[in-house]
């Protein structure tokens, strides 16, 4: 009987797959299959940022499905092949009204820069600056056009940058939850909101800190490129907020104007028949090009570090993960390819998992030790777990504000039986085996033998992570443990401490990976960052048996896909973990 329902439950979800998924297939096959229309022979490149933007590409085809989306890689790469083309005669970059993440503003001011240094006009047009996160990368994106615009009426807050946090230490003594959580060290303030009622001294300082280094670099680079010095600049900004009127007396920005004007401004620029283009339908039409000359890999990862493989563990949860067994396969293939010369990584992690980060470590060690140089190129974020799989690097390139170091780790629990308690809800465990066997039960906080076997797990994860440092930017594990502590660094700060080997973008560092690898001249830049294919992820997302991956493999034949055998050879799924880990994991700043 249990079989029965068991193959009816299979061929039922078979049926929902043939239903639901071939026709999502049709469309993903459509959508790859239509030609993009034919490019103009004079167009203006129109780029919208205002649209919510992640690091890299989507890498899981199931959550990105029906949401339009830029990033900034594909932004970076597209404006690079667009400085050669002599179909391109400017770009209109059209801003957000709030913060930009600090790293990724100044990867895409980069790119403006070199757009611009090919002979071709940017115009930066703004509805309005206003005072939300870190409102001054945006301000730093527009200052970095040939002209910056504002629709008239709109205001420029650009004043300063504050974060808020929230503090749950009163709250949770009034209802009876215990934090009981292991920090190493004094700066890793990631659960300091379940710990106290306020900012520890600690706290305080490495956020100032950190908030000070982004501000002055991006007032730093706005001033330069608006032709001012900072000092100036700031007392300008700092007296707002203006209405855009104002701003354009005080020489904050160039030109009043709606964004039609702008357009028309540009497009009379750029001559006759000329044509507006966004830039992410540029991108379809020109396609992707390794170049020409010896191989260098380029390999992103993007999000929360844990193990499994993208698409198989949970292809509906957010596509910016980085799963240990697809980076580290990467990477050993790059190993193994005596094509490949040089390896590019692309981190743009907050942390995770020490585990997970430890085997993504280990395949870069792999690649070194096939005698290619690996370089990271470090977006917002290089922090924590981050920091850890970066560690050992040949080279290590970061922007100026991208956040980095946070070398320390966390871990613990909320005990909440007694908060429940008095709601009439008990929490009751049993277990066998060892004490520790129940550490993790929230019923109830860590017993002293828990506590004390909990908090050497964590001593040994934070001695691991020193050594791991000390050794790839050969420092001493006391120097090391001086600036680790769990603080958070910018670019800048860790270049000056040795931490970061130069502060640059993307190109920065693949010049690097040139230079150590002794390349010379045109490379081909190839792509080898892992992704889960429509077909993998719907397969999984379905939960199918055995009877329904069969209807599948039935239905991609009819399809034509070659693949379908294949899956049903390799299919896997394995569970993220980490619950009785400790997490190497960096707060999150305001953006």
């Amino acid at each position: 009987m249990k079989q029965f329902l068991t193959t009816m439950a299979g061929v039922f979800a078979g049926l929902i797959l043939f239903l639901v998924g071939v026709p999502f297939l049709l469309i993903v096959i459509a959508a790859g299959a239509t030609r993009p229309a034919p490019l103009p022979s004079d167009v203006v490149l129109q780029l919208d940022l205002r649209t919510a933007m992640t690091d890299q590409d989507v890498q899981n085809p199931l959550s990105g499905f029906g949401r339009r989306s830029n990033s900034v890689m594909s932004v970076i790469e597209t404006l690079k092949r667009a400085e050669d083309d002599r179909r391109v005669k400017g770009l209109i970059v059209r801003l957000p009204e709030t913060g930009m993440e600090p790293g990724s503003a100044d990867e895409i001011r980069l790119a403006l820069k070199r757009f611009e240094a090919s002979g071709k006009p940017v115009i930066a047009h703004s509805q309005g600056l206003y005072q939300a996160g870190v409102v001054t990368s945006t301000y730093m994106v527009g200052a970095a056009a040939s002209e910056f615009w504002m629709q008239p009426g709109a205001a420029l807050q650009v004043t300063g940058l504050a974060v808020e946090d929230v503090f749950f230490k009163r709250f949770f003594d009034r209802y009876g939850v215990e934090p009981d959580y292991e920090q190493r060290k004094e700066f890793k303030n990631a659960v300091n909101g379940y710990l106290h009622s306020d900012y520890t001294e600690a706290h305080r300082t490495a956020q100032l800190s950190w908030m000070n280094s982004v501000y002055t670099s991006t007032l730093g680079f706005a001033a330069a490129d608006r032709g001012v010095e900072p000092a100036v600049l700031r007392t300008r900004l700092e007296g707002g907020p203006y209405p855009a009127a104002r701003a354009l007396e005080l020489g904050l920005i160039d030109k009043l104007g709606q964004l039609h004007d702008a357009q028309e401004a540009m497009l009379e620029t750029a001559g006759d028949g000329a044509e507006l283009v966004e830039l992410s339908t540029y991108a379809r039409s020109v396609g992707s090009s390794e170049g020409s000359g010896p191989v260098v890999a380029l390999i992103e990862a993007e999000g929360p570090i844990t193990t499994g493989r993208n698409g198989l563990s949970n292809p509906l949860a957010p596509s910016a993960m980085i799963y240990s067994d697809d980076v580290a396969q990467a990477l050993y293939d790059v190993a193994e390819d005596d094509s490949i010369r040089a390896v590019v990584m692309r981190v743009n992690s907050p942390g995770g998992s020490d585990t997970a980060s430890e085997q993504i470590l280990a395949a870069v060690r792999a690649v070194k030790a096939a005698g290619k140089p690996v370089v990271v190129s470090m977006g917002t974020y290089g922090a924590s777990g981050g920091y850890w799989i970066a560690s050992e690097a040949s080279a290590i390139v970061a922007q100026p504000t991208t956040l980095t170091g946070s070398i320390g780790v966390y871990g613990g629990k909320l005990a909440l039986g007694p908060a429940l308690a008095d709601f009439g809800v008990d929490m009751r465990e049993l277990g066998v085996g060892g004490e520790f066997a129940g550490a993790y039960g929230l019923g109830s906080g860590f017993t002293p033998a828990q506590a004390q076997a909990f908090s050497a797990m964590m001593d040994s994860v934070y001695a691991e992570f020193i050594t791991r440092v000390a050794r790839g930017r050969d420092l001493s594990p006391a120097r090391v443990d001086e600036i680790a502590r769990g603080r958070v660094w910018t670019g800048a700060q860790a270049k000056a401490l040795g931490l970061v080997d130069e502060v640059g973008g993307l190109y920065q560092a693949i010049d690097r990976a040139k230079q150590l690898a002794s390349l010379e001249g045109d490379i081909r830049l190839r792509r080898m960052t892992p992704h889960a294919t429509p077909f993998q992820a719907l397969e999984q997302a379905l939960g199918m048996g055995a009877v329904s991956v069969k209807t599948l493999a039935a239905a991609a034949w009819v399809l034509g896909d070659p693949r379908a055998q294949s899956v049903l050879d390799t299919l896997a799924a394995e569970r993220l973990q980490g619950q009785g880990h400790g997490a190497v994991l960096a707060p999150t700043p305001v953006r």
